[in-house]
């Protein structure tokens, strides 16, 4: 064996042993990082001083997205609908996009249901959440952490 061949094979072992050993405790350790302040921000801005609940909304997103260019997202928010009960806006934002704001709807009760289907792009790995502001002023909020295979949204 040439010795090119030779470093290039130990180069490719050790490589492939980082790999598989330190990429993925770099996995295990994401949810435990901080939330980056503009994104904490943006969804402080959006609840307007109302606190941010959990529940009553549903993002659904797929944990693992192979692709980031095209992510299909779901938003449901237990809600009758009603004149006196319904949602106002619902809003999606991303952790780790260039900006955290990603989309915006504004609903009211002739829709006659809570949801909206879209598809949305991501930088990278990151946390998403949707925030719904009911008609009462409340903000309900769900988070979901997406792991990105093949990243999108160059800064």
């Amino acid at each position: 064996m040439k010795p090119a061949q030779r470093h290039r094979r130990a180069w490719l072992q050790a490589s492939l042993g980082w790999a598989t050993g330190g990429g993925l405790a770099l996995f295990s350790m994401a949810p435990a990082l901080a939330d980056p302040p503009e994104f904490l921000a943006a969804l402080k801005a959006y609840g307007a001083g109302a606190p941010l609940r959990e529940g009553r909304i549903k993002l659904e997103i797929a944990p693992l997205v192979d692709n980031g260019h095209l992510v299909p997202v779901s938003l449901r928010v237990d809600s009758p609908m009603s004149a006196a009960d319904h949602v106002q806006e619902l809003a999606l934002f991303t952790e780790k996009n260039p900006q955290p704001k990603v989309a915006r709807f504004q609903l009211n009760p002739d829709v006659g249901m809570a949801r909206v289907d879209t598809r949305i792009r991501l930088a990278t790995s990151q946390q998403v959440a949707a925030v719904a502001r009911m008609s009462d002023g409340s903000c309900w909020v769900h988070r979901v952490e997406v792991v990105v295979v093949l990243a999108s949204c160059i800064e």
